[in-house]
């Protein structure tokens, strides 16, 4: 079985998650992407964000969210995606890169439009009450 490690920027308000779609997908996922060799989860965190959404993880204020497994969305059976999931304060004006189609605030009735994993995470998020 091969895992894909990602990392996740989970960024709540008013009950609705932030996503992303990138370029040429259907679905959103929530912003974040793969760990370069030999960076860390913040690093990797740090990196990604700059890079789909233009603003500045505000390092110092990383927390871990949970981390969450499932099948890769396009990949062929068997092919799991971690996803180590972290909240920071940023600095910026969020907008979408080249790699970006669109940002999108969701909630837990738009499972139907985003990743395996990224439903297993609206899940949690529902049940820890951050989720409308």
């Amino acid at each position: 079985m091969k895992e894909v490690d990602k990392i996740a920027f989970i960024e709540i308000k008013n009950g609705q998650i932030l996503s992303t779609k990138s370029k040429g997908k259907t679905k959103y996922y929530i912003p974040g992407g793969k760990r370069e060799s030999g960076e860390t989860d913040e690093q990797t965190l740090i990196r990604e964000i700059a890079e789909e959404l233009n603003v500045r993880i505000v390092d110092n204020t990383i927390k871990y969210v949970g981390t969450f497994k499932a099948q890769s969305d396009g990949a062929k059976e068997g092919v799991i995606v971690k996803m180590t999931c972290y909240k920071a304060e940023y600095d910026g004006f969020m907008e979408p890169t080249s790699e970006i189609e669109e940002i999108r605030w969701l909630n837990y009735k738009d499972l139907d439009i985003v990743s395996e994993v990224d439903k297993k995470i609206f899940k949690f998020l529902k049940e820890n009450g951050e989720l409308e």
